[in-house]
């Protein structure tokens, strides 16, 4: 996860209907996200040649007041794939953003260290590399790493005035100290122009988190 302090403004055309931006600390983050699925089950059954893949998103933070109770959630700039069936089901059933692109990752065990990247190729490869001690340890409370991890929504613009709404459960994570990373993207060419700004901005944070199993519940309409 490499985690960008970023202008409010940037995120006010894609606030989906009735969120607002989630700060931590006065600050508005966006987070380049790298991971792999693995055993994925669709309502208990595996899916063949789609129970293991790749994605990398970008993505910002949010929050929802549910009568009261506030929800911290996520929204997906962009969430890239290497199927084309998840593309295919995820943007046409769910009006999600995602795009189908060659993709590969490698994980590497060298004594003390983790050495992990994800590559997606459009036109060109981009990547995400990062190295880091093999120990893992707690996420600390009220921390940035709690902020970025701890979002149990996702959220959706479905129209200017209806929201798709869904819960994700996890466990709480830990992380692995970071030693280097290395990322080799053209933020503009994948996301657009207003995140061109990214090519030469430098994250404020970046970890490697040590995941989990995780379950995503049924979604409901806010309108």
């Amino acid at each position: 996860m490499a985690n960008y302090e970023v202008d409010p403004s940037v995120f006010q055309k894609y606030l989906p209907y009735k969120t607002e931006l989630d700060m931590w600390q006065g600050r508005c983050y966006a987070s380049l996200v790298g991971f792999l699925f693995t055993n994925v089950r669709v309502l208990g059954l595996k899916i063949p040649y789609h129970h293991t893949f790749e994605e990398v998103n970008l993505r910002f933070y949010v929050r929802y007041n549910d009568n009261g109770t506030w929800k911290r959630g996520v929204v997906f700039i962009k969430e890239i794939v290497p199927r084309m069936a998840i593309t295919l089901v995820a943007n046409t059933l769910y009006k999600e953003h995602y795009e189908t692109m060659p993709m590969r990752y490698n994980w590497q065990s060298e004594g003390d260290r983790l050495k992990v990247s994800y590559e997606w190729k459009k036109e060109d490869w981009h990547s995400f590399h990062i190295t880091a001690q093999s120990q893992a340890i707690p996420i600390e409370i009220d921390s940035e790493e709690e902020f970025i991890t701890e979002h149990y929504w996702g959220y959706t613009m479905q129209s200017a005035n209806k929201t798709s709404e869904y819960g994700v459960e996890h466990p709480r994570w830990n992380v692995y100290p970071m030693i280097d990373y290395a990322i080799h993207a053209d933020f503009q060419s994948l996301y657009g122009a207003d995140f061109a700004f990214l090519n030469d901005a430098t994250p404020t944070s970046v970890f490697l988190a040590e995941g989990s199993e995780i379950e995503v519940k049924g979604g409901r309409k806010i309108q």
